[in-house]
């Protein structure tokens, strides 16, 4: 009765777990190297279809208008239909996964202690145990996270440069990367260049630190802060 109530939130769950699934098969390929590479696409499907439920979810009245659009791209969800779209057609790249699987599995996770919850409060306790502690350490993977989507920049270019990548990743990538920046609900991919930033600053400000790569960091960090859209 809880899941034919909650049609589309069940569905996600459905999704997200499919996309756990399909994400696991990738990074552990107990099925062979070339089963892998579609299951990398499967997931990445998967993690769209729930973006746009989440996304219908959170916008329900679809608008062909420049405010709209804007509205949109505000939302998380949206930000990730995006990440699927640029990553689904491309060389299989395993840093990619891993935000897709993490979110997919915190979020599968709250969905399935409501299912719990629902059945009673005492139904399945290993599973809740489980449940508990995957939550206890949410700020930890959602950091991790964090640090993937921003790792990935370089590795797209990386990619163009290797053959494996087109010339229009980097540049999407790039957008995709400000929009999470500025996300209004996950705080945790501009703390996290923060956060780099003054490690970075105090190694290089060491005595032993030589002066060209002080040079080099300070220089990158003074472009890398230029690229950083303003945060309202």
């Amino acid at each position: 009765q809880f899941l034919m109530a909650n049609k589309l939130d069940t569905a996600m769950w459905i999704s997200r777990l499919f996309t756990v699934y399909c994400s696991a098969l990738f990074v552990l390929p107990l099925l062979g190297l070339h089963e892998a590479a579609s299951f990398y696409q499967r997931a990445l499907l998967a993690n769209a279809l729930t973006s746009a439920l989440r996304l219908h979810q959170r916008l329900p009245h679809f608008q062909l208008s420049r405010a709209f659009l804007a509205q949109a791209l505000l939302e998380d969800s949206c930000h990730y239909l995006l990440y699927s779209l640029i990553f689904v057609n491309s060389y299989p790249v395993t840093m990619s996964i891993f935000p897709v699987l993490l979110f997919s599995l915190l979020h599968a996770a709250t969905y399935t202690k409501r299912i719990l919850d629902a059945r009673g409060s005492n139904s399945l306790p290993l599973l809740r145990n489980l449940l508990e502690k995957l939550n206890a350490n949410q700020q930890n993977i959602l950091k991790f996270i964090a640090c993937n989507e921003i790792f990935l920049m370089p590795a797209t270019v990386f990619m163009l440069f290797s053959g494996q990548g087109s010339l229009l990743q980097p540049f999407i990538y790039y957008r995709f990367l400000t929009l999470r920046y500025s996300s209004r609900r996950n705080p945790y991919c501009r703390a996290l260049f923060t956060e780099l930033r003054i490690v970075v600053e105090h190694l290089i400000m060491k005595p032993s630190c030589p002066v060209f790569v002080r040079r080099l960091c300070l220089s990158s960090i003074s472009f890398i802060s230029r690229l950083a859209p303003t945060v309202a």
